[in-house]
């Protein structure tokens, strides 16, 4: 009765791990659903630590500092929302570039702050790694004030 029990705990305990990986393996699949994943993460979930996952080392210990999704958002990226929506940019090819394990992504966000509706756009530098890719740096806005 036990072996079945702990044999049953031990596939159960497999298929899961098997279905979480597979998730992040979706969402890390090509350079724009990482990119769209980590502003979700920052912006929709309001998750500095999910999204600091998706980031290198070295920017995710600069995400950390500011201790918070929203202060990071709003102090770094000088963007800030209540609730956002995240897509590619694909109107023009050009702007997404992908050389191998790094690549440059442009993001539109269209979103809402205490009801106003403010449109948006970044660019992010990724980077592929043990076939994932991550964050590795957010372009500053050459318009921003």
């Amino acid at each position: 009765m036990m072996k079945k029990l702990t044999s049953f705990l031990s596939l159960t305990f497999c298929l899961f791990i098997i279905s979480c990986t597979e998730e992040v393996a979706q969402v890390n699949s090509t350079p724009g659903d990482a990119a769209t994943a980590y502003f979700d993460a920052l912006y929709n979930q309001k998750n500095l630590h999910k999204a600091s996952t998706m980031a290198t080392p070295n920017l995710a210990r600069i995400m950390k500092s500011y201790g918070t999704a929203k202060q990071f958002s709003r102090t770094l990226l000088n963007m800030q929302y209540d609730q956002v929506v995240i897509e590619v940019d694909m109107s023009n090819m050009s702007l997404r570039e992908q050389y191998g394990d790094s690549a440059k992504i442009n993001l539109i966000f269209t979103g809402t702050l205490n009801g106003k509706k403010i449109d948006d756009m970044r660019s992010v530098k990724m980077r592929h790694k043990k076939g994932l890719w991550y964050i590795d740096k957010i372009v500053t806005d050459p318009y921003a004030r």
